[in-house]
């Protein structure tokens, strides 16, 4: 879940205009209290509402389970090169032994040896490999990454973090996260 969204605190699924998460993972997600300050501002639409509802001495209305923006935002077409990309493109698993513990990154070519930190060069590397590897490039040390590292496209990182469900789904979700994947016959 997002950092500011609390366990069990009504969390608020957030599509895009054009009714599709604005990232799978992490899941676009808000709290309550900002999809209702969304709504106010006329920001959002509720597309979704939980059995329960929130009251002022004038006013009433049930929580927002699923909003969508009112103005479509352009989704990115390059991702950032973050940590947490490159794990997302390795499927959270070392490239060497395709572990999913104590993960690092490691550079190919290692950087003392003219190695660049780029989605070329790095990829997903638990501890022990990584101190395994070394300062060796993958001939010396014998050890070749399971695939080789490329710059992913958004629709990549969305179809891997898709592989990765968050730990809370509430069933007023599952309509709008899942409608393009293939189903069961």
């Amino acid at each position: 879940m997002n950092a500011h969204v609390s366990q069990g605190g009504w969390p608020v699924l957030v599509l895009n205009a054009d009714f599709r998460p604005l990232s799978y993972y992490p899941l676009s997600l808000w709290s309550w209290q900002d999809a209702i300050k969304a709504v106010f501002l006329d920001r959002v639409n509720i597309v979704e509402h939980y059995d329960r509802a929130v009251r002022s001495p004038t006013f009433e209305i049930q929580l927002p389970s699923v909003v969508s923006l009112k103005s479509f935002v352009k989704p990115t077409t390059h991702p950032a090169f973050t940590r947490f990309n490159v794990f997302l493109r390795d499927r959270f698993s070392c490239q060497y032994c395709l572990s999913g513990d104590d993960l690092t990154f490691d550079h190919i070519i290692p950087r003392s040896k003219g190695g660049q930190t780029t989605w070329e060069n790095v990829v997903a590397a638990c501890s022990p490999c990584n101190l395994k590897k070394g300062n060796l490039t993958p001939q010396q040390a014998r050890m070749f990454p399971k695939q080789q590292p490329f710059a992913p496209t958004v629709h990549q990182l969305h179809r891997n973090g898709r592989l990765f469900p968050p730990n809370y789904l509430h069933q007023s979700w599952l309509d709008y996260l899942y409608w393009d994947t293939e189903l069961d016959p």
